[in-house]
């Protein structure tokens, strides 16, 4: 029920951004240009914890950025799970895209063509505690941004119907129903340490779902502390 009212009251009443305290906007212009994926690309925690996969952050954790998470997460500002989402969707799109073009992911292989976002869960206790589990609001967010990108698949030939299709986006209730040998994206708001993505990975690992030729895991996140990001160092062609 707590959810509910948060959701009703963000929809009607009057609100400031909160990223920057600009008013009567739920999230200002200056603020959505901040998660707009624009400096999206790969993190990587020192130390990097043991079987953490590649990592990719849509934007820095701190100032206005910083500010959005926290208001969704501790202050049930629900509303915000649409930037939120479309944030991390850009994450997910660096990935895929530095895998297409020829990284592979950390378990190895290319995957099938299909992505399954699989959100990070949160304790329960902290679930009724925020009356809402933000990190799977957020992903679902992420996956009807995902599936929008998809092109009409009207007028292509099987071959570009591939190409369209890959990267489309599946969330998935039951990790059973994964397809075998498909992308595997964790999904979660923030890294820090990276020790409970890498926790989430050894989980579905261990339960045979990143497995299958071509399989790939990967994860994605809103944010990063901005000292994470590192730069891709490619060899030079020959």
């Amino acid at each position: 029920m707590r959810g509910w009212w948060q959701e009703l009251a963000g929809l009607v009443l009057p609100v400031d951004c909160a990223g920057c305290g600009a008013v009567r906007v739920l999230v200002c212009a200056d603020c959505r240009d901040g998660l707009s994926g624009a400096g999206a690309g790969p993190v990587r925690p020192s130390p990097r914890p043991v079987g953490l996969p590649g990592v990719w952050a849509c934007a820095g954790y701190d100032g206005a950025v910083r500010g959005l998470l926290l208001a969704h997460k501790e202050r049930g500002a629900l509303p915000l799970a649409g930037v939120l989402g479309a944030a991390l969707a850009g994450a997910v799109l660096a990935a895929g895209a530095e895998g297409a073009g020829g990284t592979p992911g950390a378990d190895g292989g290319r995957g099938t063509g299909e992505v399954a976002l699989v959100p990070v869960p949160s304790a329960r206790r902290q679930i009724r505690a925020r009356g809402h589990d933000p990190t799977r609001r957020i992903a679902l967010a992420a996956a009807g941004r995902l599936r929008r990108a998809v092109a009409d698949q009207a007028g292509l030939g099987a071959r570009e119907r591939r190409e369209n299709l890959t990267g489309a986006l599946a969330v998935r209730r039951g990790g059973s129903r994964l397809t075998y040998g498909a992308e595997i994206v964790l999904v979660d708001d923030v890294i820090t340490t990276g020790v409970t993505l890498a926790e989430a990975a050894r989980a579905v690992r261990a339960a045979g779902l990143a497995t299958g030729p071509g399989a790939v895991l990967r994860a994605a996140v809103v944010a990063a502390p901005t000292d994470s990001f590192r730069r891709i160092e490619r060899a030079p062609r020959v």
